[in-house]
């Protein structure tokens, strides 16, 4: 199996509790909390640890909630590298609303980094995947501040040189950054890619698939999966597009997952699967996902299940009408 490391560089304590109504101007009692070390690169290194995979997580911790944050990663199993930095890692909150059913997400910014703590989170990612063919790199989640909008553009360029491939989870002028350095992959959901169309608006169906075919063509990407959320995802590669559409779950947390399905593709590309059967795996770890309280990685057992669901339901499209064959496969 090829090397996995993720790169979280604002990770997040991640609090999750309920009331029983949100209204203002009055103390809200919660219920009990739950806690989770949060974040794209570490949620999804979380999926993979509980799938039966390996992942590296270099992720940026500071201050009393960072190693709260590493203390949990040890509780799971998840194999890490933390970077020691100066402030103090942040916390977000995610409210269940009980009367109406919704939840409320409270996201803060998270500490400035210096450049020599960013640098040094770079080349730790680079160092764990260099020497390693074909090892797959995903950088996932917010820049904080004090890293460069072409923060993971410059990334990029460096896990290129390294024999490495970059995947990318993240949105506004970073992702953009990044597409014109060119990657290996992008994941961003459909919000985010929306906003790559510069509308204000959410863009059509077939809007999007040719802004992916787009990117592609420009050599912005190889891969452009954008995740639908119940919809599932649409995948772009130079000789197909395609849509999977996921089995119906009943949702307790739509936190993470986007990033359970980008911790599941990145875990069978590393196993070799070819790309279409990848991106159904991870469509059935999203909508196991949904289904555990907080960010609660996905069950193996529930993934399996879902995903021969998902191998029974594809929904093909191209301009043919065909049944495209991406014939990309992680090399």
């Amino acid at each position: 199996m090829k090397t996995i490391v993720t790169l979280t560089l604002n990770p997040a304590l991640d609090v999750t509790t309920s009331v029983a109504d949100v209204v203002p101007a009055i103390k809200l009692r919660c219920g009990p909390e739950r806690l989770d070390p949060g974040g794209g690169g570490l949620n999804a290194a979380r999926t993979i640890a509980a799938l039966g995979g390996h992942a590296l997580a270099v992720h940026c911790s500071g201050g009393n909630v960072g190693r709260r944050l590493q203390r949990l990663l040890d509780v799971g199993r998840v194999p890490q590298q933390a970077i020691p930095i100066e402030g103090e890692t942040r916390e977000s909150f995610a409210v269940h609303d009980q009367a109406s059913g919704q939840q409320y997400r409270f996201v803060l910014p998270g500490p400035t980094l210096s450049p020599a703590e960013w640098r040094r989170a770079f080349a730790a990612t680079v160092e764990a995947a260099a020497g390693s063919p074909g090892a797959l790199v995903l950088a996932s989640g917010s820049l904080p501040p004090g890293v460069p909008a072409d923060g993971y553009a410059r990334l990029a360029r460096a896990v290129r040189g390294a024999g490495a491939r970059f995947v990318l989870d993240t949105n506004g002028p970073a992702l953009e950054a990044a597409l014109r350095a060119g990657v290996h992959l992008i994941k961003p959901n459909w919000r985010e890619f929306d906003a790559l169309a510069g509308h204000g608006r959410a863009v059509t169906d077939d809007e999007r698939r040719a802004l992916a075919a787009e990117i592609v063509g420009s050599g912005g990407a190889e891969v452009v999966v954008v995740t639908l959320g119940e919809r599932g995802a649409l995948v772009t590669c130079a000789d197909a597009q395609f849509e999977i559409r996921p089995p119906r779950v009943d949702v307790v947390s739509a936190v993470g997952g986007g990033d359970a399905f980008a911790g599941a593709l990145l875990l069978a590309l590393a196993r070799g699967w070819p790309l279409e059967a990848a991106c159904r795996y991870g469509v059935a770890a999203a909508a196991a996902a949904v289904g555990t309280p907080g960010t609660a990685p996905p069950a193996r057992a529930a993934v399996e299940r879902l995903h021969r669901a998902v191998g029974d339901h594809p929904r093909w499209r191209s301009s043919t009408g065909a049944a495209p064959r991406c014939s990309w496969s992680a090399r």
